[in-house]
């Protein structure tokens, strides 16, 4: 199986830097956000910008969650809101304010009906959907740094931190489960079966950890760097084949996933400049990234 290298589009439209970029659930569309405040909605196969996602945030956006459906989006960004839009009409539906710092985090419970957020404030906050309360119905502050990293996957709640622990909140049993990592964490990705943590560091590696026992299954390490800035991979392709990610010196750099080394590294492709996110599409027959030169 070889790791697709062929660029298929390029997509533009954004004044800066791209911080976040995600798939619709089942692929059709690629939705990124940026420091020009906005989230676009893209056609990936056509190149086509279909919709702008913008008078909502006052700073930059730093990332994307869509719910099951594809009906809705939560977005976080740089102003401490985290906001609830209407993918159809790209109106804002909900408004939720209380963190204390960049908000810089965001992902939503199987049915949509919890938002949650993590912030440079140290805290993660659960935002009801249902209701139409807007203080959160609960906050953990276990956290002693940035939170970066957030997925949901069933009942649990998974976190990184800027304090180099993962942590594992489960909703049902109402239990907490840390594991130090020993580096400051940049991003989370999870498997098809939440059974493997993929994790980023601000070493230059990533691991891969086994959520129930919390052991390092594998580590990726030696294609990519990443030490100053936040950069995002992702676990994909057919079979869940890869590990993906951007470097700081514009590469974008993939691994074999149960082997670890590295399969493929494509330069220039961001003008040799810092790659931020990456991410697959759901049935792994493309994958996307995005910069700071705004591609």
């Amino acid at each position: 199986m070889v790791f697709p290298t062929n660029k298929t589009a390029t997509l533009t439209g954004h004044n800066g830097a791209c911080h976040c970029v995600t798939y619709s659930n089942g692929g059709q569309y690629v939705l990124t956000g940026g420091s020009d405040r906005k989230i676009h909605l893209y056609n990936p196969n056509t190149s086509t910008l279909i919709q702008k996602y913008e008078k909502g945030h006052g700073y930059e956006v730093l990332d994307i969650a869509v719910t099951h459906d594809n009906e809705k989006l939560g977005t976080v960004g740089g102003d401490r809101l985290a906001l609830l839009w209407d993918v159809a009409t790209a109106k804002t539906i909900r408004r939720f304010e209380g963190h204390g710092a960049r908000i810089n985090t965001v992902g939503f419970n199987a049915d949509a009906s919890v938002m949650v957020t993590g912030s440079f404030d140290a805290t993660v906050r659960f935002w009801d959907l249902k209701s139409s309360g807007w203080k959160p119905i609960m906050i953990c502050e276990e956290a002693k740094d940035s939170v970066m990293g957030l997925k949901v996957g069933g009942w649990e709640v998974y976190t990184g931190s800027v304090d180099g622990h993962l942590r594992t909140y489960d909703l049902r049993m109402g239990t907490l489960v840390t594991d130090l990592v020993g580096y400051p964490i940049t991003s989370l990705s999870l498997t098809t079966d939440s059974n493997g943590i993929l994790v980023s560091t601000l070493d230059s590696h990533i691991r891969l950890f086994d959520k129930s026992t919390g052991s390092c299954l594998q580590t990726y390490t030696g294609g990519h760097v990443n030490k100053d800035y936040r950069i995002r991979s992702c676990i994909g392709g057919p079979g869940e084949a890869w590990v993906l990610t951007g470097s700081e010196d514009g590469k974008i750099v993939a691994y074999d996933l149960l082997e670890g080394r590295e399969v493929a590294s494509l330069k220039g492709q961001h003008g040799g400049k810092v790659v931020s996110a990456v991410g697959f599409h759901p049935r792994g027959k493309q994958w996307v990234s995005v910069g700071v030169d705004g591609e």
